[in-house]
């Protein structure tokens, strides 16, 4: 089969596709023939050599999520037969015509949901979720912030807090994003100046503050976080990509008794993802056969277009999912 190979850590040049060995069916798992994959900022920090995967993961194929077909079913495995169509994640490997997965890990894509959609959902919205309503345990009518509106998981984030009737703040760098996002539910759009929100967002929320932040940036963001949440908020941090130091104020984390927690969904045991993957089943797919919620795809490039796919994800300038066009 061909699979994109990171040749050695690098930039997008050091991606390339080769013909490798197509996996074996163990018991109880499936295989899927990929037609679409997610780009997440987590396979740059792969191919950079900054994000080794996991044990038991192709160690050279980057790729956490995908949409395509059952191909084969190990010995065991009854939950699906041949020709279904299905979306999941994965700890690597991805970026390749086939992969394998424990049945369990693996999710029906829902009716009137196209390949490139489906394959635009498991990263983004189980990601969103999990850190809104599992972690944080976000409530109908609350208030939310969103960073990095205009992203995959931001843009799922908006939606999912939108479906819960809540009011959502988000921000981005860009104007033109905030102003899409409206779009999806977010009813105040901040573009932060000098990295400050917080007086932006006690001013939407009447001086209220939020309570829900969905963090997807870190760095100095999380002390601004603490200034713009009410009392008992919780803080969901997923992204570091302002950086993984912050000096914090713990007198305003402990004057309004702030929870903040800290999620990541590649490195989880199996029976946590199979837990991800009935999320993504029973949560989720609903949600997205009724349209309440709708994936973003913003591009979709070839397989000999890994490396462009990479650059433009690193330009910040897609809104929403990039996609891998995988097979047929």
């Amino acid at each position: 089969m061909r699979g994109v190979v990171i040749r050695e850590p690098g930039g997008p040049e050091v991606l390339e596709v080769r013909e490798v060995e197509a996996p074996d069916v163990p018991e109880g798992h499936v295989r899927v023939a990929v037609r679409f994959a997610g780009v997440n900022r987590a396979d740059l920090l792969q191919r950079a050599g900054l994000y080794p995967a996991p044990p038991g993961v192709p160690a050279d194929i980057p790729g956490l999520e995908y949409a395509g077909v059952i191909e084969a079913v190990g010995e065991g495995a009854r939950r699906f037969a041949p020709g279904d169509r299905v979306f999941g994640l994965v700890a690597g490997g991805a970026y390749a015509e086939r992969i394998v997965a424990h049945e369990r890990e693996v999710a029906r894509v829902p009716d009137g949901l196209s390949d490139e959609e489906a394959a635009a959902v498991p990263e983004a919205f189980v990601t969103a979720y999990d850190a809104l309503v599992t972690r944080a345990r976000l409530a109908p009518g609350e208030r939310v912030l969103v960073h990095a509106a205009g992203s995959g998981v931001g843009t799922a984030g908006v939606q999912i807090a939108r479906a819960l009737g809540c009011f959502v703040a988000g921000t981005s760098r860009t104007q033109d994003k905030l102003d899409r996002c409206r779009e999806l539910g977010l009813r105040a759009a901040i573009a932060p100046e000098g990295g400050r929100f917080a007086a932006a967002v006690l001013e939407a929320t009447r001086g209220q503050g939020v309570d829900v932040v969905l963090d997807l940036v870190g760095g100095a963001y999380v002390a601004e976080d603490l200034r713009a949440c009410a009392t008992r908020a919780r803080i969901a941090l997923v992204g570091l990509t302002a950086g993984a130091s912050a000096e914090l104020d713990l007198r305003e984390l402990l004057r309004k008794r702030i929870e903040l927690v800290g999620t990541v969904l590649r490195s989880r045991p199996l029976e946590e993802k199979i837990a991800a993957a009935q999320v993504l089943e029973r949560n989720l797919s609903p949600w997205l056969a009724d349209r309440v919620v709708r994936p973003i795809v913003d591009r979709i490039f070839g397989l000999d277009e890994a490396a462009a796919a990479h650059r433009y994800v690193a330009s910040n300038a897609s809104f929403g999912k990039v996609l891998l066009r995988i097979g047929a």
